[in-house]
């Protein structure tokens, strides 16, 4: 018996009990009725044989756990044990019913297909011996009894063991159905965090190196020509170079945009549009109502919506103007990054150009959103510029009484 599971201690421990009870009475017995001059010795020594030998198979040759095969250890012991009640039930009839702890210890170890006969042959033996020591007519009780209460416990057992063997199964099913969703867990997020590093990355690491991509071509045109203007556009690239390196490190560590340091949403928004205006594209700033607290984590998204969207229009619309709006109301905060570009077609997919490597802004900036508890819209036609929105609601709380 598996010895870790309380019920099956439980279990064990009245099997013994009632073992060492029918012996006791079984000997007693003996002494009181059957015991007969010579063969009192022996027997007695029978006796406690036959006790030594249950007592010391459990401990040196223990049953199998559920659902395992018997050892050939166990095996052995049960079937000495099982041979020395033969031999002790043909000398003395008092030890018949010792024989319901093993027939229990047999079906409970063996499989069914060899429990079951086994149980009929130490069934057969315990009628037979009744029959043998009757005394005037048979008992039909004699015959009938033994037959009925081996076969109760044959199926009771039986039962139970085929039982204990489907739920095994289930918890086989149970644990292999958490190990594939603990991995199917694991692969959503890994899933998960790259689509986080991918924004984060497009957002701005890429962006920063696609402004500096532009202001150092922008330089280069004019270095022999201007040299003043040439001049300003590297200092800018350099202070591009600066803030793109304080994002990679606050991204390192998984902190707010830096632009949100020491500024107030409309403060960094406002820095954005100065940082992005430069040549060939015009960012201005506007803001619409009173700000208000708002959440780190909401703030960080509007940024990052606001720099993808800049860098989508730098990239891909050909714009010459562009204007974040920042507009605060009682119930949600929204941002519109407008552009006059050459918009697209927004009643299906869009198609990347195929000078574009990168064709994800759009999609991180839906995530972004949706994860700020807000939504996304793109309004765009072709030839009228584009406008990306993002609605964040506030959460009102309702005034003391």
């Amino acid at each position: 018996m598996n010895h870790t599971d309380p019920d099956e201690r439980w279990l064990g421990a009245i099997v013994h009990g009632a073992f060492f009870l029918l012996l006791g009475s079984s000997f007693v017995r003996f002494l009181s009725r059957d015991q007969g001059g010579a063969h009192t010795g022996p027997v007695v020594a029978l006796f406690a044989f036959f006790l030594l030998l249950y007592v010391l198979g459990h401990p040196l040759a223990p049953p199998p756990r559920p659902g395992l095969p018997p050892t050939r250890r166990h095996l052995f012991w049960l079937g000495s044990v099982t041979a020395v009640w033969v031999v002790l039930l043909a000398v003395t009839p008092s030890a018949t019913w010792c024989v319901m702890p093993l027939l229990f210890a047999g079906l409970h170890a063996l499989p069914a297909r060899i429990a079951v006969p086994s149980a009929a042959v130490l069934t057969a033996l315990v009628v037979l011996c009744e029959i043998r020591v009757a005394e005037g007519p048979i008992n039909p009780n004699m015959v009938v009894a033994p037959p009925a209460v081996a076969a109760v416990a044959t199926a009771v057992l039986v039962h139970l063991q085929r039982q204990g063997a489907r739920q095994r199964l289930l918890i086989e099913d149970l644990v292999r159905t958490r190990r594939e969703l603990a991995a199917t867990e694991r692969r959503a997020g890994v899933l998960a965090e790259r689509q986080r590093l991918s924004a984060e990355i497009h957002d701005t690491l890429a962006q920063g190196l696609s402004s500096q991509r532009m202001l150092l071509q922008a330089a280069e045109r004019v270095w022999g020509t201007d040299p003043r203007a040439a001049r300003e556009h590297a200092r800018a690239a350099a202070e591009i170079t600066s803030h793109s390196l304080a994002e990679a490190r606050r991204f390192v560590h998984d902190l707010a945009p830096a632009d949100l340091t020491e500024r107030s949403l409309a403060q960094a928004l406002e820095e954005l549009a100065r940082r992005e205006n430069g040549p060939g594209l015009s960012v201005e700033f506007r803001l619409d109502g009173a700000p208000g607290p708002l959440p780190e984590r909401v703030a960080a998204a509007l940024v990052r919506i606001a720099q993808g969207a800049l860098a989508n229009v730098r990239e891909h619309a050909a714009a010459t103007r562009a204007a974040l709006t920042l507009t605060w109301l009682d119930d949600q905060v929204s941002l519109d990054i407008a552009d006059n570009g050459r918009g697209f077609e927004t009643g299906g997919p869009r198609r990347p150009r195929p000078t574009s490597p990168r064709g994800h802004g759009l999609p991180a900036m839906r995530i972004r959103a949706r994860q700020a508890g807000g939504t996304l819209t793109v309004e765009s036609t072709p030839g009228e510029g584009t406008v990306v929105s993002v609605a964040v609601p506030l959460v009102v709380k309702e005034p003391a009484l």
